[in-house]
């Protein structure tokens, strides 16, 4: 896309989601045929993501952010809700139209040591998109469309013919990442995609994901549990604890005024370099275990490890809104800004 074109489109909503519900069915009985119960590991996400954007999703594991990636891709069935790419209802199509909305949406894994298959050459794992998508590349042209894809990415193209175990983790992720840009989509879902290297690889692989943003114009969602490198790379933030958004904002909000007790505690644990703004950062430890999504609490799901818990918590669920004190939303009824040293 060409630097005026990407300047036209910046900034407007590509993707909406609207409520997506995914339950997952507790079975019991001889045949499995009677519902006990649902663990509810999406349950009533809504937001928007604009083109040229990165938006970052964090939270403790189990929190739903893996399954929310797997709705987005179609490798999970929704239980209710919408999700709209430029306009259509992405679990609405099928066919050739599902097929060309493949080709917008594509996702980098999190393990770089399982995502690829070890048979297959990098060049024909690079190349694989085009054997599904033969409209995106004519036959002829595609392996030096995969080596022109493989120097994108920092790799040799000459190792076109070398296999993914003579590859070291952080070029592994790189082959992934060549892999989902193949078919040059407007959006890539980000699955933990550093959480399993080194950490100073982890700095190379997310500068190549902001260079080929700039570059391509690509809209991010970046999942992932590590919040010091959602700081670097998110342009906005959403912060999710069981099935549900509980804050949201733009990087600077979110890390500098978090006003969810749960967004504070978590920050409060980021590790600070600064001795002495270490020593003055106050540090928030939460009481008792993260509740089951087959059985949250009523009313508020934080309530139950939250100090400032109360009764109308329990009674009644907060709201992904932005209240008066607030400046941006929040799913809190005491929400409070506060500032966190460090």
């Amino acid at each position: 896309m060409a630097g005026s074109e990407q300047s036209k489109v910046r900034g407007e909503t590509i993707l909406e989601v609207d409520h997506l519900v995914k339950h997952f069915p507790i079975t019991q009985g001889v045949a499995l045929k009677r519902r006990t119960g649902a663990v509810q590991a999406v349950d009533g996400v809504s937001f928007e993501l604009r083109r040229g954007e990165t938006l970052g999703v964090v939270g403790e594991s189990g929190c739903g952010k893996s399954t929310l990636a797997k709705l987005l891709m179609r490798l999970e069935t929704p239980t209710s809700g919408r999700a709209r790419l430029d306009g259509r209802d992405i679990f609405k199509v099928s066919g050739a139209e599902l097929r060309r909305l493949r080709r917008n949406m594509q996702m980098v894994m999190q393990d770089p040591y399982t995502s690829l298959n070890p048979r297959m050459t990098v060049g024909d794992i690079v190349g694989e998109p085009f054997e599904i998508h033969p409209e995106a590349a004519p036959k002829g042209e595609r392996r030096r469309r995969v080596q022109e894809l493989l120097e994108v990415v920092g790799l040799n193209p000459e190792h076109i013919n070398r296999y993914p175990h003579q590859f070291s983790g952080g070029q592994r992720q790189r082959i992934g990442i060549a892999r989902a840009l193949a078919l040059r989509p407007e959006i890539i879902i980000c699955d933990e995609p550093v959480s399993a290297l080194d950490v100073s690889i982890q700095a190379q692989v997310i500068n190549l994901l902001e260079q080929l943003q700039d570059e391509f114009g690509l809209s991010y969602i970046f999942i992932a549990h590590d919040l010091s490198v959602v700081r670097h790379i998110s342009d906005r933030v959403a912060v999710m604890y069981l099935g549900k958004i509980v804050e949201m904002g733009t990087q600077e909000e979110i890390y500098e005024r978090p006003s969810h007790p749960y967004t504070q505690a978590l920050l409060s644990a980021v590790p600070v370099p600064d001795p002495e703004a270490r020593e003055e950062r106050e540090i928030i430890r939460l009481t008792g275990d993260v509740p089951s999504p087959a059985d949250p609490p009523s009313g508020c799901r934080f309530r139950t490890r939250c100090w400032k818990a109360q009764e109308i918590c329990a009674q009644q669920e907060p709201l992904l809104v932005r209240r008066a004190a607030e400046p941006h939303p929040s799913a809190c009824h005491f929400a409070e800004p506060k500032h966190l040293v460090g």
